[in-house]
């Protein structure tokens, strides 16, 4: 493999003896070179998923007209569904060491696939295309609801990966739903600067559009989390102050409050609420994670949460409890991020499994 070059499926079949490399001797695959997240069940139908604890879900989605998002491959982007699962494989089991957990003896996971976005919507991001694209993660998000699992959705861009989640969510729940969201902006336009087009909840305006169309989602219950900088329109994040959002920016985690303060502060999206979406844009770890900040393109910013203090936040939401966890913006190109994905989200199982 040549250094600075994703490995392809041939390399790590052919490192499966490395000592490094503890994959199990078989594991189902999704296509020829994607194996289920963590060697689990890959589920066919919603006949398949029923008594799942939480479900895999793939959007791999990528909000560009162009060969390029963020100045990085909009490929590399789309890729990390795929390159998730497969960094997942490189681990011998559901045990967890640091809690003596074996998570695949208290948890019943299940790989549901990528949700059938079409291939239209890569070359032409028309706004139909993009709800046609949207309506497929829907459709999965909504079938793992339906038999009282978590929807765990690794995507890359809104609204796949972002609002496609909260929808269902908001629209299954029977009463008030709050959100914990982690991220380096905050999404928060009134309009999607790539249509224009009001129905759109796209990078840069799905949490405005979350509380917009749906009633029982307010910014009292939202819990902001690794915004920082210069980046913002003050008028939009004092409106959201105002209505009583807990932001906590990473200067404030780092300053005063530090990451057990910030764990105390989750309270606040539970509530008065039935459920909680939780959201991590993965831009959020700027350069403190397990790659250089670069990797992110125009994306990045510095003072980004650590991939300990995302992780973390990850396992103690699954102690609290979630209605579904949805990525995007997943540094793309580092096996090591990836694995980082592949932390955040058995440690959040891990939460689950200790409080079951």
């Amino acid at each position: 493999m040549n250094k600075g070059i994703y490995p392809d499926w041939d390399h790590f079949i052919e490192t499966k003896q490395s000592p490094y490399f503890n994959s199990r001797p078989e594991f189902p695959m999704l296509n020829e070179d994607t194996p289920t997240f963590m060697g689990v069940e890959k589920g066919n139908s919603i006949n398949d998923i029923k008594g799942a604890d939480a479900v895999i879900i793939g959007a791999p989605y990528v909000a560009t007209s162009g060969e390029e998002y963020m100045g990085v491959s909009k490929y590399e982007w789309i890729a990390a569904p795929k390159r998730v699962r497969q960094q997942s494989i490189r681990y011998r089991s559901g045990y967890i060491q640091d809690f003596d957990l074996d998570l695949f003896d208290k948890l019943n996971i299940i790989d549901y696939g990528d949700a059938d976005i079409p291939l239209e919507v890569m070359e032409n991001q028309s706004a139909e295309n993009i709800l046609k694209a949207q309506q497929a993660v829907e459709k999965k998000v909504s079938e793992v609801l339906s038999v009282n699992a978590v929807p765990i959705v690794i995507g890359q861009n809104s609204p796949c990966g972002s609002y496609a989640i909260a929808k269902p969510i908001a629209e299954s729940t029977n009463g008030p739903v709050g959100c914990i969201s982690l991220d380096t902006h905050w999404d928060a336009e009134t309009v999607d600067f790539l249509t224009n087009d009001p129905r759109i909840a796209g990078s840069e305006s799905w949490k405005h559009k979350m509380y917009e169309f749906h009633e029982n989602m307010h910014p009292r219950n939202l819990v902001e989390i690794g915004e920082r900088g210069m980046l913002e329109d003050k008028e939009i994040i004092r409106n959201y102050l105002k209505q009583g959002t807990r932001f906590i920016s990473s200067w404030e985690l780092r300053t005063s409050l530090g990451i057990d303060g910030l764990i105390k502060e989750l309270d606040r999206a539970y509530q008065g609420t039935k459920s909680v979406y939780v959201h991590f844009d993965m831009d959020v770890i700027g350069g403190a994670g397990p790659a250089p900040g670069d990797i992110l393109g125009e994306a990045s910013e510095p003072i980004g949460l650590t991939d300990y203090e995302v992780i973390r936040i990850a396992h103690e939401i699954g102690k609290k409890g979630l209605g579904g966890l949805s990525f995007i913006c997943i540094p793309p190109g580092s096996p090591l991020v990836y694995r980082c994905i592949v932390y955040v989200i058995m440690y959040l199982l891990a939460g689950i499994a200790l409080e079951k």
